[in-house]
């Protein structure tokens, strides 16, 4: 196996190649080889993991509050992120697997996403935390700012609801009154009403951000 080709994929090369094959080694393998295999490397680089994701977040997105920061970090930190990114860089073909794990119809899901927190501990170990944050920001920053932005979105209208129903229930509805612009760049304008008195205005990109923006104003006028 040229693992040459694994550090092409993502970025990084070890000086010491028998610990980047030890993250990449299963314990189906390790088991059958006996040869270590990566699940210490997996607990730690899960430490490593959400330390970084929470001082990437704690820095970046001060807007955020700890409540929102802690659910942005739990759909950052999870098994489809990391399994994403195993795909992306083409993990399963460099992984040390034995003979029951490559005839077992089980899904691959969860082994790939452990190898992933397996390497980034591999990179720290090998050289410093810099080098693993770089790896983990470069391969979830979208990912966090995606999640970012759907949080807020969640929270404006749940506080607004929230708010809006505290002495019972309210229909709330969100219209979107017009749309300006070409196909290709649209902006969605939406009014924001309780029981048909209309609160607020927002616009937005898509629907969903114009909806955010009127929860948003309405609760400032509140």
């Amino acid at each position: 196996m040229n693992l040459e080709n694994f550090e092409n994929n993502i970025g990084y090369y070890f000086n010491n190649k028998d610990l980047l094959k030890e993250a990449l080694t299963h314990t189906s393998y390790a088991y059958e080889n006996k040869v270590e295999s990566n699940e210490r490397l997996e607990y730690l680089g899960d430490s490593i993991l959400e330390f970084v994701i929470s001082e990437f977040l704690f820095l970046k997105y001060k807007n955020l509050s700890e409540g929102e920061m802690t659910k942005v970090r739990a759909n950052v930190v999870c098994e489809d992120s990391l399994f994403k990114i195993a795909q992306k860089h083409n993990f399963s073909d460099f992984l040390y697997l034995g003979n029951s794990e490559k005839h077992s119809q089980n899904s691959k899901k969860a082994l790939m996403a452990d190898s992933v927190e397996a390497v980034i501990a591999a990179i720290f170990l090998d050289s410093n935390l810099e080098n693993a944050k770089k790896f983990i920001i470069n391969n979830l920053e979208k990912t966090v700012e995606i999640s970012s932005k759907n949080v807020g979105m969640k929270d404006y209208k749940t506080v607004l609801q929230e708010k809006l129903q505290v002495n019972g229930e309210v229909k709330i509805q969100y219209t979107v009154t017009r749309e300006d612009g070409p196909d290709h760049d649209k902006t969605f304008i939406v009014e924001v009403s309780c029981d048909g008195k209309v609160l607020a205005e927002g616009q937005g990109k898509n629907k969903k951000n114009a909806e955010m923006e009127a929860a948003k104003k309405a609760l400032e006028k509140m």
